[in-house]
């Protein structure tokens, strides 16, 4: 297929690879200038932040009556391009990705949405081409996908920071949480993450939770987000063990 990405962010510079790496002939576009934007297409693939997903609709879409349009946000609703073009649809793959590590598609989930059975078609046999991982999703569900993927991803990059600013404070690499983290994540393949979860939270050991919130006190924003999930941890774990008694009873 011909496809015109318009946009030169992380997520497009890893598109473009594996668009590529399909056969397929692509032309990237900067969103910025969209410079050189030809008028025909098989897909039109806007790959911009959110805020400015509205705005480039509008103005790619001038003039191109007929052609398919898609964008790749998760959490962006496909009626964003009602009144400005007639064939559209959504290509959100769900990953997390850097200009620096590119990485494999034929493993990314990617989550389709179209206002028509033809625009459909055309976008599975786009998505089929590149990923092994290929699913119709609407608008609300994909809010909830994109809401669950900040918790699995985003937050928990962030706790990974949080953990190196306090092993830098005390000499130490951040290195160290390495194999820890790599066992964390396999874990929940097999498990889950439910029953993979361990800690003094689990348990509500109440004299390491006491000590750990203590050698936080220089820092109260820190230390009360480790007290508020260490009740929350506990709270699952608890509701976890109530159901398995539950289940036992009824045996």
């Amino acid at each position: 297929m011909k496809i015109v990405l318009i946009g030169r962010g992380r997520l497009a510079t890893n598109l473009e690879r594996a668009l590529l790496s399909a056969s397929h002939e692509v032309m990237s576009i900067n969103s910025r200038t969209l410079e050189g934007l030809p008028q025909t297409a098989d897909v039109f693939v806007i790959a911009v932040k959110d805020s400015a997903l509205p705005d480039v609709i509008r103005e790619t879409t001038k003039g191109r009556d007929n052609q398919l349009f898609v964008h790749t946000a998760g959490s962006m609703q496909l009626s964003l391009f009602e009144g400005c073009t007639s064939r559209y649809g959504v290509f959100y793959p769900m990953q997390t990705f850097s200009k620096e590590r590119l990485t494999d598609f034929t493993e990314i989930p990617l989550f389709l949405e179209a206002n028509s059975t033809e625009a459909m078609d055309t976008l599975q046999a786009l998505a089929g081409s590149i990923s092994r991982n290929v699913f119709q999703l609407t608008t609300e569900e994909r809010k909830y996908l994109h809401l669950a993927a900040v918790f699995a991803c985003n937050f928990t990059n962030h706790c990974y920071d949080m953990a190196a600013t306090i092993l830098e404070q005390h000499g130490l690499p951040f290195s160290v949480m390495l194999p820890l983290i790599d066992e964390t994540a396999s874990k929940v393949h097999e498990l889950h993450p439910r029953q993979a979860q361990t800690g003094p939270a689990v348990r509500y050991d109440e004299n390491v939770i006491r000590m750990q919130s203590g050698l936080l006190a220089g820092n109260p924003e820190l230390q009360r987000i480790y007290e508020l999930l260490s009740r929350h941890i506990n709270g699952y774990a608890m509701q976890a063990t109530i159901n398995t008694n539950n289940t036992n009873d009824h045996d």
